[in-house]
């Protein structure tokens, strides 16, 4: 699906797999569960096969994994 598809301006359902994602219900974005900033489909790059969540890029996904418990919290 791309974004020129008419699938409007609404969220995309996703169900999220290892290595490549389902679409349940058509959509242009999903919403970070971290930074609730729009991704559009076709720029989804990062999310959680365990908690079933997208996140905008790589910071926001180590910040979902440390609030996991998944990674020690760093201080400097």
């Amino acid at each position: 699906m791309n974004r020129f598809e008419s699938s409007g301006n609404r969220e995309a359902k996703i169900r999220y797999l290892d290595g490549d994602f389902q679409i349940l219900a058509p959509g242009n974005h999903v919403v970070c569960a971290i930074t609730g900033k729009p991704i559009l489909v076709d720029e989804l790059k990062y999310w959680s096969v365990l908690r079933q969540e997208p996140y905008a890029d790589a910071s926001a996904s180590l910040e979902a994994e440390k609030r996991a418990g998944a990674l020690p919290n760093q201080t400097r």
